[in-house]
């Protein structure tokens, strides 16, 4: 089976630059850049073997958005946007209020070897009860999650793509969180209103009995014969956040072997809907490093709510102060929990990669 694949870049991306050393073709007629690849002389024994044609192309005078509104029957466009790391796939679903592709088909498009690659796929889609827009998502294993922290401020910057927004932007978007807000500052930054945390323990959802209040707080959960201590919160979706061992003081995160801990967490019995798990180091009472295993993911680059989730576990704690700069393998991320309205605001940065298109 045959495969074609367009890919748009921006002219100063770095693998613009990379082509310099390609011979390019200017076709003026469509303001762009065609790689036209040459074909190989190949002895092919596989009767069934077709060779694939590829072109690639960077936008000279067309904006991003156009390529976009391209309406080809049978073509899924896309852009690819990742937050610090945290990589997905966003597509414009304003006319419909069902998803364009399906769960299984979003699973295949985030594989990194035989598909696009993300972390997960976005969906653009028409407000609900006065909002500007609704907003699902497909993690790469197919679940569905309510809500992702670094998805919405990608979310946020595509929707100023597809409307040729500019400057200082706001945007209500219903989530399966319930109402989040979005504002694209100053800067080119995304700093979000995430509402109020959830931390009663049968709202989370966990089974572990609450301890302080009804909240989960510092609490011991046996992982595979270790004890953890642990402080649970939803952002809409659950997180269990974990500072230290029993008898350990401080966690050294960049010792962990996340791949063989953090399924173990994700699929403990005493979190009935999995878990999203956030290990954290205390650098300082404003100063926090993390390494995330998420639910439907695995071990990614960064995770918005998570890092939500660790600064109210860390103030629950009394290791941390209510505004704090949080290190993911990403990059940083600024978090504050406001007294005064309970909110949590978070900022950080949402960059676009590289639209696309391809058929489904």
């Amino acid at each position: 089976m045959a495969i074609a694949a367009t890919i748009s870049l921006p002219l100063t991306s770095p693998s613009r630059r990379s082509l310099s050393s390609v011979n390019l073709v200017r076709t003026h007629s469509f303001s762009t850049f065609q790689l036209n690849l040459i074909r190989p002389k190949l002895t092919v024994k596989n009767p069934n073997f077709r060779l694939v044609r590829m072109s690639i192309e960077a936008p000279v005078q067309s904006s991003p958005s156009s390529f976009l509104d391209r309406k080809e029957s049978g073509f899924l466009h896309f852009a690819k946007y990742h937050g610090l790391g945290n990589d997905f796939i966003l597509i414009d679903n304003r006319d419909s209020s069902e998803p364009r592709i399906t769960s299984e088909r979003a699973e295949q498009l985030c594989d990194r070897n035989f598909g696009i690659g993300a972390d997960g796929v976005i969906f653009v889609m028409p407000g609900i009860n006065g909002t500007d827009y609704s907003m699902r998502i497909f993690n790469s294993d197919g679940s569905e999650p309510e809500m992702c922290g670094n998805g919405i401020r990608c979310f946020a910057k595509f929707v100023a793509q597809l409307e040729s927004l500019h400057g200082r932007q706001s945007f209500t978007i219903h989530t399966g969180a319930g109402l989040i807000v979005p504002e694209i500052v100053d800067d080119g930054n995304v700093r979000v209103d995430m509402g109020e945390p959830i931390l009663k323990a049968s709202d989370i959802p966990t089974r572990l009995p609450g301890n302080k209040d009804n909240y989960v707080v510092k609490s011991e959960l046996d992982v595979d014969g270790v004890i953890w201590n642990v402080t649970c919160v939803s952002m809409g979706n659950p997180h269990c956040v974990t500072f230290s061992t029993k008898g350990s003081q401080n966690l050294q995160v960049d010792e962990l072997k996340l791949d063989e801990i953090g399924p173990k967490f994700e699929h403990h019995e005493m979190f009935p809907a999995r878990t999203n798990t956030e290990f954290v180091q205390v650098l300082s009472r404003s100063h926090l490093k993390m390494r995330v295993w998420e639910r439907g993911a695995g071990a990614t680059l960064a995770c918005g709510t998570g890092t939500c989730a660790l600064v109210v576990a860390a103030v629950l704690e009394g290791r941390a102060e209510r505004n704090c700069r949080v290190d993911l393998p990403g990059g940083p991320l600024q978090i504050e929990w406001r007294e005064e309205d309970n909110h949590i605001y978070m900022t950080g940065p949402a960059e676009a990669v590289f639209n696309g298109s391809l058929p489904i």
